[in-house]
């Protein structure tokens, strides 16, 4: 059943881009792909992208992998099962081997283009196409009801950025109907960065005031009509969206920009991934996780509540399963069974927490019974402005 003032999106079918090596978030990818890295001590970034799926209505998920893929696989297996009256599903499709193609994913574009004999199984009009490291909360209803009434063939969502991540952005120029006339990936110059400027009147239309110096960034969000993303797939030396398919589309096909009016933040980077996490301890956080109408899904767990003993709690997360015993935590996140001994001060630092309690992980070297130190953070430490990954 579509809630009241939603399109029906039966028949979009959604694709996340999940398979990245993750470079810009290294170390935290040593051992996980991007999307699968932990965020807010309890979700992944894969999280956000599927939980808007299922709260916009697309039940129909694929997500892609390629590298480090197995942690993901095993967080999306126990998170995201739905019974056979829903008609939903989160598939996992990893790169793989063929009689006409051997090779790995060679861009975004080319991701999709080798694994359509399996998304296009269902039918749909649309194919709603998403990357697996932004923070937002969006109904894509809105988007794909734009995306059908301007009779687009293609739509990208589109924020205004400032001048100093432009360059860093895909950046588009778009009239004021909102078409979209020139699409250019991370340029540098500053002669064209100049040409991709935001219209006001495009943003104005939505409520948004956006300044003289701001510019139309996107948002990595595509709706493509289904056959024409095919069309456009024919062509293999085309192997990204940003670079290549989309500045090629624009001449022939009718490509428009939808523009977003809320929150939303490219953590693809070390600085940014920190800085969006201890954005959320403040005492109006502009990203709000606490929307019971629109919730951020992840994996169940039967946890005990957190344990806070003859500590000193100022402005911080602390999630479940966590045991913090005569420490002080100031600014700070501490993660899924995080564990804080005793004359500890931990300040505006993200700690991840641990997959596992000490004792319980059984590890080849047999880590669990060695000596040293056990997992979490011991006693009299004194650690500020870090990020503290899994099981450390």
């Amino acid at each position: 059943m579509v809630p009241a003032g939603r399109v029906c999106l039966k028949d979009v079918t959604a694709i996340i881009l999940g398979g990245g090596r993750g470079t810009r978030l290294y170390p935290l990818t040593l051992e996980r792909s991007k999307p699968a890295v932990s965020f807010a001590g309890k979700y992944r970034l894969i999280d956000i992208p599927i939980s808007n799926c299922i709260n916009s209505q697309v039940k129909k998920i694929f997500i892609l992998t390629q590298f480090l893929s197995a942690s993901m696989h095993r967080h999306i297996m126990q998170s995201y099962i739905f019974d056979k009256f829903s008609e939903g599903f989160v598939d996992i499709l990893a790169a793989e081997q063929t009689p006409e193609k051997s090779d790995w994913f060679q861009g975004t574009s080319d991701a999709v283009r080798v694994t359509l004999n399996h998304t296009m199984y269902y039918q749909s009009d649309q194919i709603l196409i998403l990357g697996g490291d932004h923070l937002y909360r969006m109904d894509y209803s809105e988007m794909i009801e734009f995306h059908r009434e301007s009779g687009a063939d293609i739509t990208l969502a589109v924020y205004p950025v400032p001048r100093h991540e432009a360059s860093r952005m895909g950046l588009m120029r778009a009239d004021e109907s909102g078409r979209v006339t020139e699409f250019v990936e991370k340029p540098t110059e500053p002669e064209v960065i100049d040409r991709f400027r935001a219209p006001g009147e495009l943003f104005a239309a939505r409520g948004m005031d956006v300044g003289d110096d701001s510019y139309l960034g996107s948002m990595g969000i595509y709706v493509f009509e289904t056959e024409v993303l095919k069309k456009l797939l024919k062509d293999d030396s085309k192997t990204d969206f940003g670079k290549e398919v989309i500045p090629d589309a624009i001449g022939d096909y009718k490509v428009m920009a939808f523009p977003f009016n809320g929150y939303w933040r490219d953590i693809g980077t070390i600085d940014a991934f920190y800085e969006a996490n201890l954005e959320l301890v403040s005492k109006t956080p502009e990203f709000n996780l606490y929307q019971g109408d629109w919730p951020f899904f992840t994996r169940a767990r039967a946890l005990p509540p957190a344990s806070i003993v003859d500590s000193e709690i100022h402005d911080s997360l602390v999630v479940e399963g966590s045991t913090i015993t005569g420490a002080e935590i100031i600014n700070s996140i501490v993660g899924i069974r995080g564990r804080v001994r005793e004359g500890s001060v931990i300040k505006d630092t993200v700690y991840m927490g641990s997959d596992y309690y000490d004792g319980e992980q059984q590890a080849p070297d047999d880590r669990a019974h060695r000596s040293g130190p056990s997992v979490g953070i011991g006693r009299n430490c004194h650690i500020e402005r870090c990020i503290i990954d899994k099981n450390a």
